[in-house]
């Protein structure tokens, strides 16, 4: 755990130092959660060190690469990429399984819905790239989630201040209330298709 917390002081003194472009290196690489880089995001914020609507934009800007590099992984790479390399980058066999799942089941929109849940927020690009979804409407989903996510902890972290590290404590009853929406949302995504399938075949 000390080494752990190294880590992250490390990460975010460079993240501190090249400003903007750390946000944004930060959320691309995820070494640390992409709720922590948002947060101190906020508390650089809070210091008078960057602006909120940089931050805000810087760190979508970094989700949304980040995601183009899971989505290439599955365009250009594939299962046997995954198989072989996928344990390095952290990726579960069971949640790509769910992932290409959702994918297949309930098309395209999904990527915009399952960026509001744990895990499968980065997962679902990789079957997005695998089914060669179109890049453009991708990326437009992808960014679109992203926003609010970026939005919600760069605020919370502006608001903490120097308290920014009590974050995990502050955003719980927001994430729960998240996850409530994706779920609401993929709901009515999910009455949509089957409506419109059912209007096609009669």
């Amino acid at each position: 755990m000390h080494i752990l917390s190294d880590v992250v002081s490390t990460m975010l003194e460079w993240m501190k130092d090249l400003g903007y472009f750390g946000i944004l290196f930060g959320m691309m690489v995820e070494v640390i959660p992409s709720e922590v880089v948002l947060s101190y995001a906020g508390y650089l914020v809070s210091a008078k060190e960057i602006t909120f609507v940089g931050a805000v934009i810087f760190g979508t800007i970094g989700a949304v690469l980040q995601n183009w590099i899971l989505y290439a992984i599955g365009r250009f790479g594939g299962r046997p990429f995954l198989e072989k390399y996928g344990k390095y980058l952290k990726l579960k066999k069971k949640h790509i399984d769910i992932a290409e799942g959702w994918f297949t089941k309930y098309g395209a929109g999904i990527v915009f819905t399952a960026r509001f849940v744990p895990i499968m927020r980065q997962v679902i690009s990789i079957p997005a790239g695998m089914a060669r979804m179109s890049f453009g409407l991708f990326t437009l989903l992808t960014a679109l989630a992203s926003l609010p996510w970026s939005l919600l902890f760069v605020y919370l972290g502006w608001k903490l201040g120097d308290q920014w590290e009590t974050i995990d404590e502050e955003a719980g009853k927001y994430i729960h209330e998240a996850i409530l929406v994706a779920l609401g949302l993929l709901i009515v995504y999910v009455v949509y298709k089957i409506v419109r399938s059912r209007r096609k075949a009669s």
